[in-house]
């Protein structure tokens, strides 16, 4: 069995840091969406993003006077970086270009489940309780609920145009699960700060090539790419990226990653009431049923963690 402990942190700090996490997350598939409404190429927009606010948070990583360079932390956070915000997120702007950002932050709230079944060290402590193992049969019906639609039409020959871009999303989900534990597992000798900073500036910078390859440099011209564009970039920039990705890793230090993954369930509603109300896009009644189920599995998954922790504190 193997449990990793905890860092101890105000509980205040960390309801901050999780109300950032459900609240901004929730709200960057909107801005992603619109930033390539406004002619943001996708890859393009990752590497400016991430090579931007990893730049941004390793200058005042450097002006606090924080040790920077530590071989075996920057290899780690490469790792993480390119796992979460290279192949996770990256899929996820890739998706946006074809799907409604509310279906994607849909798709995307599939990954509590793989932060259990993936986390090989806890699961003694993970599938030992029977909510836990409820939870993810809960939780794959939802996933499944997600993708009946796209399955039916697939089944009666209607085409499957979106079903490639589903199960892209949901490897993307597994591989931000793996990324996140990898990182739980093999903590910074540093602050999360100089970490993100790490992360950030290596997905931004492997985003480059993979822009060249999608051919987006071709007949680019950043003088056509709209101010919403700009600014729904600048927001990523700031609160996707340095505000709530920030709080995300320092999140992973101080709560179990069970908890921490609590995230995906909230991010889809924020998702779908900014994709309704500003972009007028379309959730069906069976998507939104998947979603509830799921938000009902992430329940039952947490609940022996916090009925232990419960018990540990009355004990006290």
């Amino acid at each position: 069995m193997a449990i990793m402990s905890q860092k101890s942190a105000s509980p205040l700090l960390v309801v901050l840091a999780f109300a950032t996490v459900y609240i901004v997350w929730g709200s960057t598939y909107f801005f992603i969406r619109m930033s390539e409404q406004g002619g943001m190429p996708p890859f393009l927009l990752g590497a400016i993003r991430f090579t931007t606010a990893g730049a941004l948070l390793m200058g005042w990583c450097i002006f606090k006077g924080e040790k920077i360079f530590v071989k075996r932390d920057i290899i780690n956070a490469a790792v993480t970086g390119l796992l979460l915000l290279l192949v996770g997120n990256g899929i996820v702007i890739w998706a946006e270009k074809t799907l409604p950002s509310a279906m994607v932050a849909i798709m995307v709230s599939s990954a509590p489940i793989w932060f259990v079944l993936l986390d090989k060290p806890n699961w003694a402590v993970n599938l030992k309780n029977k909510s836990t193992i409820i939870g993810l049969i809960i939780g794959f019906a939802g996933v499944i609920l997600l993708f009946s639609e796209q399955l039916q039409v697939m089944f009666t020959g209607g085409g499957a145009s979106m079903l490639p871009w589903m199960l892209l999303l949901l490897l993307g989900s597994m591989s931000w699960s793996y990324g996140s534990l990898y990182a739980k597992h093999r903590p910074s000798t540093g602050s999360a700060s100089v970490s993100t900073a790490w992360q950030m500036l290596v997905a931004g910078i492997a985003y480059l090539p993979v822009s060249l390859f999608h051919g987006e440099f071709s007949g680019l011209n950043l003088a056509d790419i709209q101010l919403g564009g700009w600014l729904s970039v600048l927001y990523l920039i700031l609160f996707g990226s340095i505000a709530a990705y920030n709080a995300y890793v320092w999140l992973l230090q101080v709560r179990p990653a069970t908890q921490v993954s609590t995230y995906a369930y909230v991010n889809p509603v924020i998702a779908v009431i900014l994709g309704v109300v500003f972009a007028h896009e379309n959730i069906s009644v069976i998507q939104l049923t998947g979603l509830f189920v799921i938000l009902a599995s992430v329940l039952l998954i947490n609940l022996a963690k916090y009925r232990k922790e419960k018990m540990a504190l009355a004990s006290a």
